[in-house]
């Protein structure tokens, strides 16, 4: 083994080692996706000091992408439809307005230096916070900025979460929601590889910027909907290390000179996170008006992002846990379509030769 192997492969082990160490604090605190937060820390970390892998294998954030795809489609059943189909309309105003209203914050963003407009709007994107960096550097944007904004949007999020339920909300009556059905871990893993196996070629086929997570996704909520799906959501452990990889992927460019470009942006993003926050609770109360669910469910179904934080805070709070995935599934599988095609409106009227990010 040569020196330059054996550096690597210290590295890596190093990188696994220090994920798996920040996991370990991280999972007892109930941090929603605990494995992207230690991959994007650990590997950040270690660039930063220049104790990181160079790259990483395009093989493996394939398959996490795919993974996150599946995932995503799954979620999306029948059932749900059915549960918004009555009140379809204000619920797609409502999520139509939400991501408009981010993606004027993203171009807001995208003022600063050094910062495109398509980065902006895919790190002020709300909801699936995991997907978008995923995609983002595939789009051409800079997903140092992507993953540091959509993790502190995430982070503000889920941290005034509880604050909000238990202060505002604590007394509210609402419906009890259904849980999700388990399956043996093998049944899950033959849907994800059936969903990969058809929908990376057909995402290569139709030429989309994100074929690896977008063509899984249609394939799975097709399935899904088609309730053939045998609820198989992709194996926990299988996700976890699909989040870590693309935690990881994001953190190795967060070499020293990023950072300090990254420092500049930041008061701006906190501004523009806080504002919407703001906004999507309003948006809440008025989907609560015109839909007659509670205000806690409304207030749910409308927060940024942090869906898995979400439905938890829904099932515990008794809340009608498929409205509020609804509405959120709703957003994020409009969010994760349009912005390929945005991308690649906006990669035309980039001058020649400009950088991503």
């Amino acid at each position: 083994m040569t020196s330059a192997t054996s550096l690597t492969t210290a590295r890596w082990a190093l990188l696994l080692a220090a994920t798996a160490m920040i996991c370990g604090v991280l999972i007892p605190l109930h941090v929603p996706a605990p494995e992207l937060f230690g991959g994007l820390v650990a590997a950040g970390a270690l660039a930063l000091f220049g104790r990181a892998p160079e790259r990483f294998p395009r093989p493996l954030l394939i398959g996490a992408q795919a993974t996150l795809g599946v995932l995503i489609g799954n979620i999306l059943k029948a059932s749900t439809l059915r549960a918004a189909a009555a009140d379809w309309f204000p619920i797609v105003v409502i999520s139509v307005i939400t991501l408009g209203a981010t993606m004027a914050a993203g171009v807001l963003l995208g003022f600063r230096n050094g910062v495109t407009h398509l980065t902006g709007i895919l790190a002020l994107a709300a909801g699936g916070a995991s997907a978008v960096t995923s995609i983002s550097r595939e789009l051409g944007a800079d997903e140092r900025v992507v993953a540091v904004v959509q993790f502190l949007r995430l982070a503000i999020v889920t941290i005034s979460m509880p604050i909000v339920v238990l202060g505002i909300f604590r007394n509210t009556e609402t419906a009890v929601g259904a849980g999700a059905n388990q399956v043996p871990w093998y049944l899950a893993i033959v849907f994800l590889v059936i969903c990969a196996a058809a929908g990376i070629p057909l995402g290569r086929l139709a030429r989309l910027p994100a074929g690896a997570l977008l063509g899984p996704m249609v394939i799975s909520a097709v399935l899904s909907i088609a309730g053939l799906s045998f609820a198989g959501r992709p194996p926990g452990l299988v996700v976890a290390v699909a989040f870590g990889i693309i935690g990881c992927q994001a953190g190795l460019r967060f070499t020293g000179k990023a950072l300090r470009e990254l420092s500049r942006i930041l008061p701006l993003a906190l501004t523009l996170i806080l504002g919407v926050i703001v906004l999507c609770a309003v948006l809440g109360v008025v989907l609560s008006r015109l839909t007659g669910v509670s205000m806690l469910e409304g207030y749910l179904a409308t927060t940024p992002g942090g869906i898995y934080a979400v439905l938890a805070f829904a099932a515990s709070t008794h809340s009608d846990v498929t409205f509020v995935a609804a509405v959120q599934v709703l957003r994020v599988c409009i969010m994760l379509v349009a912005l390929p095609a945005l991308a690649k409106v906006l990669s035309r009227r980039r001058p020649p030769g400009s950088s991503p990010g």
